[in-house]
Order: structure tokens, then sequence, then C-alpha cells
């Protein structure tokens, strides 16, 4: 019986075939204009997949612009996106066959819009890839296939289109089929399919074309159809996140989630982690009733006979086969914010129904998405694809992405302003260090959720140490002082650390209490202060010891060389009288900034360090001196 006569002869048996039809999920990717909202319109259209107003509301527009049916504005939703002609959004549509329900997902073209197509291709059985038959391979084609393996799509349907503007030639078509097919074969694709089309004429989209003799392989359609998905899903390792603990009553107590992947049974003993602890399924229940085993796929409850803490973020596993437990590995990212990544800040990780501050401790390279080739970097900027080492405060429970696209797959999100920032791609064998074999989460230094960059584009000032050092009587606290009066007229954080304070030399005066000199520092500077120490550390040891805590492109020495004859009539403490040995130091090599009071008041000698600052990237270059 029929689709149509089973739906007016027996609804309710209707329904329920097509609950139980298999679901693909394809995404359609191309260059510019290579026309890939006009094949989604018309798979759409000949599968009779449209309603009567959109068609009606289409014809409409169509017949404006001199055409019968533009096929590609059943998919292009957005006014703004039919104004310029392209696709800008992902657009989602929804069609059945006899044999097949599917989720299309239409993707831009534009490398700009390089997130949009990782959001659009991220849960996709099938990558169709269209390629112009009269431009050929494009760097844009090379990378849609680079993003589409990347992402883990097991299936690619390359889509020659255009058929009709070569006059249905086979040799552009074996041309195409030959470069491309060569690049495709690097990147582990399960299959790949090449199909002649014209998706404007309907050719081999869902009918086969009697216009190109030299192809049998069966429509776009038919492929869909039929390309084995079954054996994409990973039935091998159990992997259950624990969503939600199921408290009804005081009779009953089961672990809600979805299946990320393997088959668990009534008997089988799991084991829990992080606790490791282990006890036997007694119970598989669903809203439709108690099951005997459940698959990847299936949202389940499942009841242990045994009272084990878990809670929301736990995975339930098989004992004999555990996942990766770390708290550091390597993963691709692909970067979604306008607001590069800030190494410098933690975000929030959210991997399975976990949810985890995290760090990107390095960049190893960003991929250059025309020429495929890696480059390296320090961050990521919108849309750009590179290799990252990630490091979270509590340990994850993962497998490679390539091999379980759940437990695999990662995004980020930015605590302050709660948006999704990147999504990832855990790789595969990620290398330890082995500094790192024996070091915990806890041991890792946490970091602040506002970062050095946020502090400085909120107080337009970045922070800085400002050491003057001298020998006594130079003029260093007078300098300071100065200093910190001119910057806080201009609306900047400044503050002076001076040794009549009580931090002289690092200790208190009865040295009862030690100061760490070195973290003072570096805990101002973090917080965005320009922090002047007016000290005299005549060794050089001892400044050095500064500049590694704070940094050296955070670090600012100036060297206070007063002469002589002015420091003995400014000494006030005795330091040269009658009887004291002259006072010594090991003068810097390489100061950033020597300045004098001899012919200059403290005063004139601060604008001289602003204009030390300003050079330094530390002050605005606009900044008024």
């Amino acid at each position: 019986m029929s689709e149509q006569e089973l739906i007016s002869k027996d609804i309710l048996g209707y329904l329920d075939q097509h609950q139980k039809k298999e679901l693909l999920r394809f995404v359609s990717v191309g260059s510019v204009d290579d026309g890939k909202s006009t094949l989604i319109g018309r798979l759409l259209h000949d599968t009779h997949g449209i309603y009567e107003d959109q068609l009606s509301a289409v014809k409409r527009a169509s017949g404006r612009a001199g055409m019968e049916i533009d096929f590609s504005l059943f998919t292009d939703g957005l006014k703004a996106e039919r104004e310029q002609g392209i696709t800008i959004d992902v657009a989602y549509r929804y069609f059945s066959t006899a044999k097949r329900k599917f989720i299309i997902a239409d993707t831009p073209g534009h490398v700009q819009y390089t997130r949009n197509m990782a959001t659009g291709a991220s849960t996709a059985n099938v990558a169709i890839i269209l390629i112009d038959a009269r431009l050929g391979v494009l760097p844009q084609s090379r990378r849609h296939a680079y993003i589409a393996s990347l992402l883990g799509i097991p299936h690619i349907a390359v889509c020659v289109n255009k058929m009709d503007l070569v006059e249905y030639r086979e040799e552009p078509y074996e041309a195409i089929k030959k470069e491309f097919g060569d690049f495709c074969e690097k990147l582990g694709f399960k299959g790949i399919k090449f199909i002649p089309i014209s998706a404007k004429l309907g050719d081999n989209v869902v009918h086969p074309s009697p216009s190109t003799p030299f192809y049998d392989g069966g429509t776009l359609l038919e492929h869909l159809e039929t390309v084995p998905i079954a054996s994409d899903v990973n039935y091998e390792d159990f992997r259950f996140p624990v969503q939600y603990v199921m408290r009804p009553d005081l009779n009953y107590r089961g672990f809600s989630g979805h299946v990320a992947s393997g088959i668990v049974k009534k008997g089988d003993t799991l084991m829990v982690l992080p606790s490791r602890r282990t006890s036997k399924v007694v119970g598989i229940d669903t809203f439709d009733g108690e099951l005997n085993h459940a698959h990847g796929g299936q949202s389940v409850t499942i009841k242990l006979a045994d009272e084990i803490d878990i809670s929301r973020g736990d995975m339930l596993v098989l004992p004999n086969n555990l996942p990766r437990v770390d708290h550091r590995f390597d993963a691709m990212m692909v970067w979604l914010s306008e607001r590069p990544l800030d190494r410098q800040k933690s975000y929030l990780l959210k991997h399975t129904t976990q949810l985890v501050r995290a760090e990107i401790e390095d960049v190893a390279f960003t991929v250059d998405l025309e020429t495929l080739k890696q480059s390296e970097a320090s961050r990521l900027e919108l849309n750009d694809i590179g290799r990252v080492t990630v490091s979270c405060r509590r340990p994850l429970y993962f497998d490679p992405y390539k091999h379980n696209r759940v437990t695999g797959a990662f995004i980020l999100v930015d605590s302050l302003s709660n948006n999704t920032v990147a999504a990832g791609m855990i790789l595969p064998d990620a290398p330890q260090k082995e500094e790192d074999d024996s070091r915990s989460p806890t041991s890792l230094r946490a970091r602040s959720q506002v970062s050095a960059d946020e502090r400085a584009e909120r107080l337009g000032q970045k922070g800085a140490t400002v050491w003057l050092t001298g020998l006594p009587a130079a003029g260093k606290t007078a300098i300071a002082f100065a200093l910190e009066r001119r910057l806080f007229d201009q609306k900047r954080l400044a503050y002076v650390i001076d040794p009549d304070d009580g931090l002289s030399a690092g200790v208190l005066p009865d040295g009862s209490s030690p100061v760490q000199t070195p973290e003072l520092a570096r805990r101002c500077t973090d917080a965005g202060l320009i922090s002047i120490f007016a000290y005299a550390s005549p060794l050089t040891a001892d400044r050095l010891a500064i500049r590694d805590a704070v940094g050296s492109e955070r670090f600012v020495e100036i060297y206070v060389k007063t002469s002589q004859d002015l420091r003995k009539k400014r000494d006030q403490r005795g330091a040269y009288g009658p009887g004291h040995q002259e006072p010594s130091e090991e003068a810097p090599k390489a100061p950033d900034g020597v300045v004098s009071l001899d012919n200059a008041d403290p005063e004139e000698v601060a604008q001289q360090i602003i204009a030390v600052l300003v050079k330094r990237g530390l002050l605005p270059s606009n900044y008024a001196l």
C-alpha cells in the first residue's frame, strides 16, 4: 500500500510507519552561486515537500523576476538574503519519502560564514558539495570538503551542477571527478559519490536525465535514500551522560539521559565516572514503557541495583570499555565569536552534561581555509579553525571526535556574556607532557573571568609596573608622586608604592612579616593598575626578579641618574654624611628610560616617563602628553 493510500485509509498506521523511518541529516555546501539553495528547492519541490501556500508565494515572487519558479526561494527565507541573492544564515528544511525522513541544512558558501557552515554540518550524515561545471574545483570546494572531514561527516556526494551550461559534456564532469576525487581520498571519508546534475532543470536530482548518457549511477535522491548510515552509529562504546536524577517518589530512583553511543541491557554491570563505583542495571524505562535494552540515540532512564551517589555530569559506562578520563586534551576548534580568543581568561566548557571551567593553554596553528596550509598563531579570530590545547578544572570523560561525535565534541561559553564562542572536536592520542603527569586539576592556577585585554579596554590603559631605581636622594619618591598625579589628572589609574610605606627591601621594618614584593607587583599589574615603585634596589638580581614576576612586556625600568652634588643637597637621611660610606649600586645596563632632576623638576620628569609608557604601548598612542 502506497503512502497516499495509507494516509487516506489508516492515518495512525501511516504515522507509526513514518515514526519508524530512518532519519538522514544532510548539509549542502558550495561556493557562492553554485546553486545550493536551488538544489534544495528542487529536491523539496519534486518530492512534494512544499506546502501549497509556500509554493504560491514563491511563484508570485518568481513571476516578478520573470521566472516560473525560482527554486532557491524555498530556502532563502531572509529578506536580506533575497536582496543580495546569497545565503547568509543556515536554513533547515524537512521532507520525507517512502524510504527515509530527511533534515536539510542549507549553509552559506562565503568564507566569512565558516562558523555558520560548521553549525549546520555538525550533525550531518552526508555532505552535498556542489561544484560549478563551468568553473571546476575552486579553493572553496576544497575548504568545504576539509571542514566536512573535520566535523566527522562520513559520506559526501559531489554534485557537478549546471551541466546544462556546458552542454552536458562528459569531459568537464570527468575532469572534476578526477581532481576532486584525488583530493578527497586524503580526508578519510567512508564514501564519495559523484553525480552530474542541473539543479535548475532537475537533471539527476529526483528524476534521471536522458541528457547524461555517460552516467548511470542513479539520482541524488536515490543516493540519499540508500547511502548506508546505520554503520555510522557507534554501537560498541556505551556512553551514558547523566542528565537528571529521577525521583518521582520514595520507591523510585533512576538516572535519565540520552544514550550517546553503544548498547546497554538489563543485567549489565555499569561503572560510574568519576567515582568508579559499579552496579547492575535492573531496569530501563521510557515514557512508552520498560525496555530490555537501549542503544545510541535513545533517551531513557536507567535504574541500578545499588544506592550510588550519582548526579548530573557523571557518566555511566561499561567497566571493560572506558573513555579517556583527563582534564587536558588537544582539539580542533572553530572560533564562533567576533571577540577573539583570549588565552588570559577562563571560559565555561560544555561537554555532554558537564559544565566546567577551562582555559586554552596553547594555540598550535590555524588552518588557512583557502590553501589548507597550517600557520603559526597565538589566538583565534572569528571563523578561524585551529588546533588548541585545552585544560579543564575538573576531569572530563571523552573519546576522540572521529570515534564518537557526542563525547568527542564540546563548546566554549563566555561566562560573562553567556555567548557560545567556540565549538571543538577532541583529537585522538592527545600528547601529555611529562611534567603534567602528576598534576591534578586542583593544582591548576585559577584564571580570572576578566582578562587583561578586557581590563585594558575598560580602563584605557594596560597594567604596568614602573620601577624607579637609583641611589638614595636621587628623587625617586618625588618623581613617583608627580607621575601618579599626572596620570590621575588624565583619568588613569596609578598608585605609588614607596619604601616609606613599610615595604622597603621587601620586609616590614621590624622584619617580622615578609612581604613578597614581586608578587605584590604582579597582582597590582594584573589588576590593570600602573604601579609605581620608588625603590633603591641597587642589585640587578632584585630588579630581574620583579621583571620575571610581572613579565617583561609590562615592566618599565626607569633609572634616576641624578648627579652626586644634587643628591647630597637633597639628602635628608644622612646617607652622604660624614663617616658614611658612599652608596653603591649595580646600575641598569639597558633601562627603558634614564631621567635626572639636575635640569628638570619632578613634573617634567614624570612627563618623560609617560612618553616611555606611550612608546611601549601601555598607554594609548593618542594619549595627551
